[in-house]
């Protein structure tokens, strides 16, 4: 795909997905021909065919629209989720279509652009999300390609005309993040996951080892201190480390109270004093220095920087607050990686000091369950009561004696505890008395559908 302007009709399989989404709402502002298949409608799905994309559920090669099956004139778009025996798939590569992975195509859309590339293992939709919004609020502006719907603009998709910056998410999982040429990155954390993709915890670093490679010279890598990572930068790349309170980029005089945190935000040549959080959680204290680091390298003003990150609203599920007052709060958290749940919980235990912390986890991937349930369980048993549902499979079938009794059995002794299906959790609530805490929804399955329904509980009791 030399051209994108010989396209005139995209096809999409597995639309349904955050990074696929994105794409689909740039090929629509393109004047493209948008059509394509999901699993399952969800709210997303609706929304873009509201916009404009024709979607089906059924894994139906007649379901494909006429426009679409020209292959001098039609691209084709797969996520490496959906299994490569797909009804679809194959009879577009037995057609000879031009198919690409998503990634390839993000990497193509960007490369005549100065990406502006967030890699990590936890942290960095939220990360690109502010970064962009710093650009797109200031004189610089961006185009971006995110991993969640900013809750700022309501889309995964920003545009501009004049910006020569493209803000991208950049996914390791099936080393997508390989086809990118940043021209600057940030790594905020290599903590081992996917490993149904890469094996080892060796493989998973050597990975992230190589991206570091793909950022152009006279660019730069803004690295999370104490990474089990040695970069392997070309010559001419300029290499930076950030953390909560150390490094080139950190922040000082930090202080958290009364639902606000405000800093200062450090850099080797400036200092901006008095930085309000507008999603006041103690894990956006570090991100939110990795997006700073970001905007100022790439000519954002210090005023328009502190102006941004008071104005900066969230992203859908990440710290998704549905009720929030001084003692009492119910939310949603895409966390689904050991480590994420962790700094969540942690998070949340600043925030409401002294408050009972329930922790509502869907497991997300057989494969994660088997291959982590203990660091699971260690991260759960930071809440003072634990709800596990059943595992939600995404592109996965079952693996025997996987199921989410296995981080049951290991959370530690004497924390209060309860295996349900989802669908039970509204109801576990509802015969719960009312009482002061913290309710959180982690995971990045579906279980965030319960979230407002618990809130309205919440809310009537209190």
């Amino acid at each position: 795909m030399n051209n994108i302007e010989n396209i005139q009709s995209v096809y999409f399989v597995g639309a349904g997905g955050i990074g696929m989404s994105a794409l689909i709402r740039y090929f629509l502002s393109q004047g493209k021909q948008v059509a394509g298949y999901d699993r399952t409608p969800s709210p997303l799905t609706a929304r873009l065919i509201k916009e404009g994309a024709r979607i089906h559920y059924e894994e139906d090669v007649e379901l494909i629209p006429d426009d679409c099956r020209r292959k001098e004139s039609t691209l084709v778009v797969y996520t490496p989720a959906v299994p490569q025996t797909h009804q679809e798939l194959t009879w577009f590569r037995a057609q000879g279509f031009e198919m690409h992975k998503r990634a390839q195509v993000l990497g193509l859309i960007t490369r005549s652009t100065k990406g502006l590339c967030v890699a990590g293992t936890h942290g960095k939709t939220t990360t690109s999300t502010m970064a962009a919004h710093l650009l797109h609020q200031s004189q610089v502006g961006c185009t971006a390609f995110l991993g969640g719907i900013s809750q700022n603009y309501g889309t995964n998709l920003l545009l501009s005309k004049e910006s020569p910056y493209t803000v991208i998410e950049a996914d390791e999982f099936d080393r997508s993040f390989h086809w990118l040429t940043p021209w600057m990155s940030v790594i905020t954390a290599t903590d081992p996951d996917h490993l149904d993709i890469y094996g080892t915890r060796e493989a998973y670093l050597e990975s992230f080892r190589h991206y570091t490679t793909l950022i152009r010279p006279g660019g730069a890598l803004i690295i999370h201190r104490g990474l089990d990572l040695t970069p392997d930068v070309q010559p001419g790349v300029r290499i930076y480390t950030y953390d909560r309170e150390k490094g080139d980029f950190h922040a000082e005089n930090i202080r958290i109270g009364g639902g606000e945190i405000i800093m200062d935000f450090v850099a080797p040549d400036t200092r901006i004093a008095d930085v309000h959080l507008g999603v006041p959680v103690s894990i956006n204290i570090e991100n939110g220095v990795a997006a700073m680091a970001l905007a100022h390298l790439n000519g954002v003003t210090d005023m328009e920087i502190k102006q941004g990150m008071e104005s900066f609203r969230g992203v859908e599920r990440r710290f998704d607050f549905k009720l929030k007052t001084p003692c009492t709060a119910v939310l949603c958290d895409y966390a689904h990686h050991p480590a994420e749940i962790a700094q969540s919980i942690r998070s949340i235990r600043e925030l409401y000091a002294g408050q009972k912390i329930t922790a509502v986890f869907q497991p997300h991937l057989y494969t994660r369950t088997r291959d982590f349930y203990q660091e699971f369980a260690d991260s759960l048993s930071l809440a003072d009561e634990v709800i596990l549902t059943d595992i939600y499979p995404a592109r996965e079938e079952p693996i025997p004696g996987v199921t989410s009794e296995l981080i049951y059995n290991h959370l530690r002794p004497g924390i209060r505890k309860q295996l349900c299906r989802k669908d039970e959790v509204p109801e576990l609530f509802r015969q719960k008395e009312a009482e002061k805490g913290v309710v959180i929804l982690l995971g990045a399955g579906d279980i965030d559908r319960y979230a407002d329904d618990i809130a309205r509980q919440f809310a009537d009791k209190i």
